[in-house]
């Protein structure tokens, strides 16, 4: 028998210490896809990056080259200066963002050499890493939403019960993060209502937007399903939205890391690795 097949009520460890608890909850195949996640997202969005910074300018529409009027620009005021300065602008605002955005280490670029692969200045290895590093990517997503729809993990674990969608409840759950008020006992063994939101939105909306947005941008691709372009308004739309799409999944990272941190670097970390982590057992 399969790990992912075992009932999880099944692996329920002993009480390691006086009131806490021991209990199974990620299978093989969600650890094996995560950390394989964690490492194509760390190197798609720093080749990505390297990728914008052959044009670090948005756009909106069909068009968007130096004539045209961008609305997120990541510039110098003068390149050919001995010193530039580095400039930010979003819409009507400007920001001197040198050292950082817009020039770093010296040299012109939109990002600077430590974000980017390669550090270097090289749009075509760039391009390489990311389009290789896609595919790995969508395979094992396709991998993980096979197997969890095959074995009840998205629909058991991810889906909100009624009860988690009453206001009342949300507006809880709210307080309690704001808080840092972790459940304890049987809360604990389930996801609360807004991890379930935060997991559904970037399985379910930001992870495919990243994806169809990205093959928008392919003219090869075009050709074959033209409707992309439709549907995300021109090239320079998609491309406008892949860049929004993984600032937001940087967002939830970055919230998800803090939070491992707040509950317990060791104890969340090590549940990602063995499967198994500790909860403390009682009542709120």
């Amino acid at each position: 028998m399969s790990e992912a097949a075992l009932d999880p009520q099944m692996l329920v460890q002993p009480v390691a210490k006086p009131g806490r608890e021991v209990i199974y909850r990620h299978t093989l195949v969600v650890r094996i896809t995560h950390w394989i996640n964690v490492v194509c997202i760390t190197l798609l969005l720093m080749s990505g990056l390297q990728i914008f910074n052959a044009h670090p300018m948005l756009y909106w529409g069909q068009y968007g080259a130096d004539a045209d009027k961008p609305f997120i620009s990541l510039t110098a005021d003068n390149w050919r200066a001995p010193h530039p300065q580095g400039i930010t602008k979003v819409g009507p605002l400007t920001f001197k963002t040198t050292g950082v955005l817009g020039v770093s280490g010296g040299e012109v670029r939109g990002f600077p050499s430590w974000a980017t692969l390669p550090g270097h200045r090289n749009l075509a290895v760039g391009r390489n890493w990311h389009f290789f590093l896609a595919w790995i990517f969508v395979l094992n997503g396709l991998t993980y939403l096979l197997v969890n729809f095959a074995n009840g993990h998205v629909k058991r674990d991810l889906v909100p019960t009624r009860a988690q969608l009453r206001p009342s409840h949300i507006w809880r759950s709210i307080l309690d993060h704001i808080r840092l008020k972790h459940p304890v006992g049987e809360e604990a063994k389930s996801y609360n209502v807004l991890q379930k939101f935060a997991y559904l939105g970037v399985v379910f909306v930001l992870l495919p937007a990243m994806v169809l947005t990205g093959l928008t941008m392919s003219p090869g691709f075009d050709a074959i399903a033209p409707w992309l372009l439709d549907l995300f308004g021109g090239r320079q739309s998609a491309r406008t939205l892949h860049f929004i799409a993984a600032n937001l999944i940087v967002l939830f990272v970055v919230v998800h890391v803090v939070e491992v941190f707040i509950a317990g670097v060791f104890n969340e970390i090590g549940s990602m690795i063995t499967g198994r982590i500790t909860i403390k057992t009682g009542e709120h």
